[in-house]
């Protein structure tokens, strides 16, 4: 599975940002899916998952703010993100994961996703 992101970009605190990843697996539809992100010098936090059934998952940090959408027909993953604040800066990246149905606590475990993109840059400025 080849994951690619885009979308990313610089805005302002408050600003918005809709960050699309595109699946080249036929079977996209079977994949469960997630975004991680990473400041630099700290480590990947999951930011938000989504399954096959269309559950989704989010940290505490984006709940309000961020939300995750799938589209099976289209092979894409987004991540629409409102009211962006500086701490939000990172660069993220999309994974996928061929199994899903995992505990809630679980779900934003990156070591659970085999397989990741390169990742697009997302700067908040205050």
């Amino acid at each position: 599975v080849q994951l690619v992101e885009s979308g990313g970009g610089s805005v302002q605190s408050g600003g918005s940002l809709r960050l699309s990843c595109a699946a080249s697996q036929t079977t996209y539809k079977t994949l469960s899916m997630g975004w991680f992100r990473q400041a630099p010098g700290k480590g990947r936090e999951g930011v938000a998952t989504i399954d096959t059934d269309g559950s989704t998952t989010y940290a505490d940090s984006v709940k309000g703010r961020f939300t995750v959408s799938r589209d099976n027909l289209k092979n894409t993953l987004y991540l629409e993100m409102n009211n962006l604040k500086p701490e939000d800066s990172g660069m993220y990246h999309c994974a996928a994961d061929p199994i899903d149905g995992y505990a809630l606590f679980e779900r934003l475990d990156e070591d659970r996703f085999d397989y990741w993109g390169q990742g697009t840059q997302v700067t908040v400025s205050s």
